[in-house]
């Protein structure tokens, strides 16, 4: 006999409906366990059904929504996409294409690409097929479609092979951008490219002049001593021309020669002539000091590009911690350990306000020091001239040192610094050549260390 939960499992497959068998019949034990088996299997069946029709739902809502996705990218797209088979056959487009020609899809669809093209371009498609069978892509060629008003738009395209779920080459890929917008962004990029540079250079100008504001005082001092040295000839050369010209003014009159020696001795006039040369030898050289001082004015001050030259750079070094030394609150003790001469061929002008600010930056960090002390070495290891400063100051810190070179970056209050003078120091020095570090010493304090290359001759600095 069926049990009742069979009995019920037989109603709902409708087995005993269908066999015309009502419920009160009754089975032989061997017919039972037939049913009761057919009717399991059928229950596996219904729910396998089920099941997969649950998959096949699944999978087609993501098939439509993937569908969905590659349609909104398509039409996202501001470049050309083409998608052809190995005859040439449009299989695929996009809206931007479609804008291009103004024809919609599914007019595309099946046409040749050679159709598309410029008439000199229609070859082209023969020649790409066969090369990127032979080894990939192609990138960055130019090539012209028959755009909405029958005329040639030139478009830069690249070209790769399309395989199938086979690994099978089926197809290529092209996508295209309007050569027209490519030379629009080119010209922004160069245009804001060269705003950047204006912005560069009025920084550096900009620092060289808060630089030349705080070294006025010592710049005044440098200038003092030599115009005190040839003011002070120059009334020594007044006063002995007033006595030259009485003497010569006696000789003319026709005074005998006892008045004349007597003359000569009171005016003293062989000392006159003992000094005369030195005095002007003198003011010679202070005249030419000051000509100096303002030549490095100038070239400091400067915002031209100066050509590669060859100097001392000890006498530039000597002049830039000098000028910073003089303005100083609290003058720090200096010791240089330098040659007598350190010939390079660089320009004088960004070398000085490289020092100037090395120089000032170390006096800043000292100024609450109790016993400042500066030293400054300069040497050659080839292939570098290197230039030291250094300081007893506190040191760098890790954060510090990770940020010492960035524009604005300054751990001085507010208002007594521009976070500049590092930053533009290290960017004149990478136009020399050469390279900015900084470091702390084992015996305490900060090493500035500044490498120019090696140049031999002018002419060949000059030339780049």
């Amino acid at each position: 006999m069926l049990s009742p939960e069979d009995k019920d499992a037989a109603q709902r497959s409708g087995l005993i409906e269908l066999a015309g068998v009502a419920d009160a019949i009754a089975l032989s034990p061997a017919s039972e366990e037939a049913w009761i088996e057919v009717i399991r299997k059928m229950d596996q069946v219904y729910a396998d059904l089920v099941h997969y029709q649950i998959e096949l739902e699944r999978k087609n809502a993501a098939l439509e929504e993937a569908d969905q996705f590659i349609s909104s990218v398509l039409s996202a797209m501001t470049d050309v996409l083409i998608v052809c088979d190995l005859a040439g056959r449009v299989e695929q487009v996009n809206d931007a294409l479609e804008r291009l020609t103004g024809r919609e899809a599914s007019a595309l669809i099946g046409v040749p690409l050679e159709m598309l093209l410029a008439p000199d371009c229609r070859p082209l498609f023969g020649k790409l097929r066969e090369k990127i069978r032979d080894g990939g892509g192609c990138d960055d060629f130019e090539v012209s479609l028959i755009d909405r008003g029958g005329v040639a738009s030139p478009l830069s395209m690249s070209c790769s092979p399309r395989y199938d779920h086979k690994g099978r080459f089926v197809g290529v890929v092209l996508i295209g951008r309007p050569v027209g917008e490519l030379r629009r962004a080119y010209t922004e990029l160069a245009g804001a490219h060269q705003q950047l540079r204006q912005a560069q250079q009025q920084l550096v100008f900009s620092e060289k002049m808060a630089a030349l504001g705080r070294l006025v005082a010592g710049v005044a001092h440098e200038l003092n001593n030599p115009i005190s040295f040839v003011f002070g000839n120059m009334h020594a050369l007044k006063r002995y021309g007033a006595r030259l010209t009485e003497y010569l003014q006696a000789i003319d009159s026709g005074a005998d020669a006892a008045r004349l020696l007597e003359l000569r001795s009171q005016l003293k006039i062989d000392r006159i002539v003992t000094d005369i040369t030195p005095l002007v030898d003198g003011t010679l050289e202070g005249a030419e000091r000051v000509s100096e001082i303002v030549q490095d004015l100038r070239r400091f001050s400067s915002s031209q590009t100066e050509p590669f030259e060859s100097f001392n750079l000890c006498r530039v070094v000597r002049t830039a911690v000098g000028w910073v030394a003089k303005a100083a609150r609290v003058k720090p003790e200096i010791v240089f350990e330098l040659p007598e001469r350190l010939e390079i061929v660089s320009r004088r002008g960004p070398v000085h306000q490289i020092i100037v600010n090395l120089v000032q930056n170390a006096v800043d960090v000292m100024a609450d020091s109790a016993e400042s002390r500066l030293t400054i070495s300069g040497s050659e290891e080839p292939p570098w001239i290197v230039v030291r400063v250094c300081d007893n100051g506190p040191g760098i810190s890790a954060s510090v040192k990770e940020r010492l070179f960035e524009p604005f970056f300054t751990t001085k209050p507010i208002g007594e610094g521009t976070g500049l003078g590092l930053y533009v120091s290290y960017g004149l020095a990478e136009e020399l050549g050469g390279h900015l570090e900084a470091a702390n010493r084992e015996s305490g304090g900060a090493e500035f260390t500044l490498r120019l290359p090696v140049r031999e001759e002018p002419n060949a600095g000059a030339s780049r």
